[in-house]
């Protein structure tokens, strides 16, 4: 079989879990217990349909970075919950999904599939840093439209994008890029500065959508080249175009910072290779799965994962 690396970004496939499956699915003692089986079975179907070799749950283990937020203070700033107003950010997540996420990361440790996070960094910068360079075909399985700056056919990385649902799933190339935004996946991050993102908390600059942004790029390449344009008076640019791009010179100062996904990142050595459960680890999961209402959910994910059923 030929090597595979899939990077899984976490919280939005357990939130997708979570909102996709009924909350009347609960544990013995009433814990609600949707998102885990919901993931379970995400995990299942991604491993059955794409059958990567190598598995990673990448985490959010700081999810509004401050260095992030000092350069753009709106930056995800929507997604914190109100009340709180000393210590880091929490995000605004529902009570009946908190309680599940300490079993999520229990079920993946016994299933062996690696979570891997690094301080002040979102889950983005760590698919992006274990992407980089990972030397086999890697598919990134998630909701956010920012980590379509790593598609590259040259290195065969895709992104398995789930924001239509599980069963209309998108495999993004540089075709599927171009052909949905017209710009190349080298030039998303820029794109994305410009437009902005309402859901990210990014302003982008006043006046240019993403019909704008796509065209300034094919124009000029890059937000450099496209800054360097409305700074020369001799380029092809309307007045109301330079001033819009000038006006906005300190935003764009710091928002490829804040947009582009971290890809140097180092980790401890850790083995993201699928394999059958052993004896132990198999006794802990039947525990787990008995334990926590798993269902049909636990049979599925051993299957997937290379075990007898």
């Amino acid at each position: 079989m030929t090597e595979r690396l899939m990077l899984l970004d976490t919280a939005s496939l357990y939130f997708r879990a979570f909102y996709g499956v009924p909350d009347s699915l609960k544990a013995a003692d009433g814990t609600p217990i949707n998102a885990v089986r919901g993931l379970l079975d995400i995990i299942s179907r991604l491993v059955t349909d794409y059958e990567p070799t190598q598995l990673v749950a990448c985490w959010d283990d700081d999810w509004r970075p401050g260095w992030r937020v000092e350069l753009i203070p709106s930056y995800k700033a929507h997604r914190v919950v109100e009340a709180l107003t000393t210590g880091p950010d929490v995000e605004e997540t529902p009570d009946p999904l908190v309680v599940q996420i300490p079993l999520i990361r229990e079920v993946l440790g016994i299933l062996g599939i690696p979570i891997v996070g690094a301080a002040e960094h979102e889950a983005d910068d760590v698919i992006g840093s274990l992407a980089t360079g990972a030397g086999v075909p890697v598919d990134v399985v998630t909701g956010d439209r920012d980590l379509f700056q790593l598609v590259d056919d040259a290195h065969g990385v895709r992104v398995i994008y789930t924001a239509r649902g599980m069963s209309k799933l998108e495999v993004l190339t540089d075709a599927s890029v171009v052909g949905r935004y017209g710009v190349l996946p080298e030039q998303y991050a820029d794109f994305a500065a410009l437009r902005g993102d309402a859901s990210d908390g990014l302003p982008g600059v006043k006046g240019i959508g993403e019909k704008t942004a796509a065209s300034l790029l094919r124009d000029f390449v890059d937000l450099d080249g496209i800054r360097a344009a409305a700074a020369d008076p001799s380029t092809a640019l309307s007045a109301t175009m330079r001033a819009r791009i000038t006006d906005a010179a300190a935003y764009l100062d710091v928002a490829p910072t804040v947009v582009e996904v971290v890809r140097d990142l180092r980790f401890p050595a850790f083995d993201a290779s699928i394999r059958p459960l052993d004896d132990a680890a198999l006794d802990a999961f039947g525990r787990f799965a008995e334990t926590w209402n798993l269902g049909g959910a636990a049979p599925r994910v051993l299957t997937a994962l290379g075990n007898d059923s």
